[in-house]
């Protein structure tokens, strides 16, 4: 019978040995394991590497990476809940929600990866084993370490099993030195020869070459390293192991989980982890999207009201680009078997129609939990970022620039027209930035681009509008203070050497 053992977590600057039961962390054991006697067998190096997956735990679950598009233009809350609204209008305090909680989150994960990092040549086990289980402990730890430059900027550099005697008091690294040690993890797990293209069966889910290849892609674009990013995304592209999913639309039904785009995802399964895509009423209303994104979205002959021969203004949503119904529902429009009436979305009389799996045409009992995965890493990000560095690089976009951003546009089904020959290079960086808006909408990269193109001090000042145009939200965005978030309060106390960010000094958090 499989028992449930002890793994060795550590707690985020608390640093704190302890052992804690993951009630899903099933494996054979002759017994359950102290500290002194773990770290021993190949057993152990699976559980130990099991527990470094768990601390995905608080990204398994869909608003985690959701909920940065409701800072953003694109969708706002129906309610104040983790902190979004008060982020979206400059509110927001080293106490709130969100940004406690990342802080904490990614630290759990990184304590648990260094951890080991540190103990695995320990075990027992065959060396290819575990020159693999090396290469998925380290993508994870720059996994983490990613969220948190990405919103705190430099943070405390930590690369060994935690100790509150060594490591308690850090200050800051840069967020250079940060990122060089992101960077490093990944081309080392990406160069391992043991860690695989794909899996099968149980281990679908882990993490692969192409994974590691593609974040790396996401960390250079981030940090505006042009040349290198593209070369990381050509790389995935080159192993010719992904493809664009042929259904947009259907594209995150759980039947279809580990379809040929999914690069990295966080693994869910019945009945312990499901999540709740399919709850209409919950869907509908959070995000609830706004009218500045909807208007983003072109006529299907690429154009915009002004200048498409296909708007109707009688008929504003018909023959729009088809993502457009895939990814929202419109009022009039129908949406399980039935028109979407304005009590269905009464926060922005728009809803969220991406991630849930009811069909258009027909009315059908689904049940409100489900087994998807949410989807971190997929092939069409890593073709626009490919475009989006390889222009940024070039004095002006080579061919290869517009493949890339042409494959994603005309996905089967999506089939809109192909971006114009002859753009400049500013030209087809604000094609390449509608693109990345439109195609990847509520999957929580938004928020991070418009922070690093810094356009969030135009885009997230002011007011956000309803369908029929009426306020819906106010938004305000310092561009002196808000670029990078707070280091959390909670941290600050507990290690007097953790300087805040720039405008964040003195901040009251009553």
């Amino acid at each position: 019978m499989k028992k449930i053992i002890n793994c060795l977590v550590y707690l985020p600057f608390a640093f704190l040995l302890c052992t804690a039961c993951e009630s899903w962390l099933d494996v054979e054991p002759s017994d359950q394991f102290s500290a002194t006697s773990f770290w021993r067998t190949e057993e152990h190096a699976k559980a130990g590497l099991t527990g470094c997956y768990n601390a995905l735990g608080p990204w398994r679950n869909m608003n985690n990476f959701m909920e940065f598009d409701l800072i953003t233009s694109n969708s706002m809350p129906y309610n104040e809940a983790n902190g979004t609204h008060a982020i979206g209008r400059g509110t927001h305090l080293p106490i709130t929600p969100l940004i406690v909680n990342l802080w904490a989150n990614c630290y759990t994960g990184i304590g648990r990866t260094n951890t080991f990092l540190d103990n695995v040549s320990r075990c027992n086990m065959p060396d290819g084993l575990r020159n693999r289980f090396i290469a998925e402990a380290k993508f994870l730890r720059a996994f983490f370490y990613f969220n948190l430059v990405d919103k705190f900027g430099g943070v405390p550099l930590i690369i060994e099993t935690p100790d509150a005697d060594k490591h308690a008091s850090l200050p800051r690294s840069s967020k250079e030195a940060v990122v060089e040690q992101i960077v490093k993890d990944l081309t080392e797990a990406a160069e391992t020869p043991e860690l695989p293209l794909s899996y099968t069966g149980a281990d679908r889910g882990r993490v692969t070459k192409g994974a590691a290849l593609a974040l790396k892609a996401r960390v250079l674009l981030y940090n505006q390293r042009w040349e290198e990013s593209a070369k990381a995304a050509k790389d995935v592209m080159d192993l010719d192991v992904y493809r664009l999913f042929e259904d947009y639309r259907n594209f995150y039904r759980e039947a279809n989980k580990h379809n040929i785009e999914v690069i990295f995802n966080v693994e869910s399964a019945e009945p312990d982890f499901t999540q709740d895509f399919d709850n209409t009423i919950f869907r509908l209303n959070r995000p609830a999207p706004l009218k500045e994104l909807v208007d983003k979205y072109q006529w299907k002959d690429g154009k915009y009201l002004e200048d498409s021969e296909f708007y109707d203004p009688e008929r504003p949503y018909d023959n729009r680009d088809p993502r457009l119904h895939y990814t929202i529902t419109v009022i009039g429009y129908p949406y399980n078997g039935r028109l979407i009436t304005a009590a269905d979305v009464v926060t922005t009389g728009y809803g969220v129609k991406k991630y849930t799996s009811y069909p258009d045409d027909q009315t059908i009992a689904h049940p409100q939990r489900s087994a998807f995965n949410p989807i971190y890493i997929r092939y069409a990000e890593v073709l626009l970022t490919y475009a989006e560095a390889q222009n940024e690089f070039l004095d002006a976009p080579d061919q290869s620039v517009y493949d890339a951003i042409n494959a994603v546009r005309q996905r089967v089904g999506v089939d809109m027209p192909k971006i114009p020959e002859g753009l400049d290079k500013d030209a087809m960086r604000e094609a390449i930035r509608l693109e990345r808006r439109i195609e990847l909408a509520f999957e929580g990269i938004y928020y991070s681009d418009i922070l690093r193109w810094r356009t969030a001090e135009f885009e997230n000042n002011g007011v956000m509008h309803r369908a029929d145009g009426t306020p819906a939200v106010e938004r305000s965005f310092n561009p002196n203070r808000d670029y990078l978030w707070p280091i959390p309060h909670n941290q600050r106390v507990q290690n007097p050497s953790l300087t805040t960010n720039p405008g964040w000094e003195g901040v009251d958090v009553e």
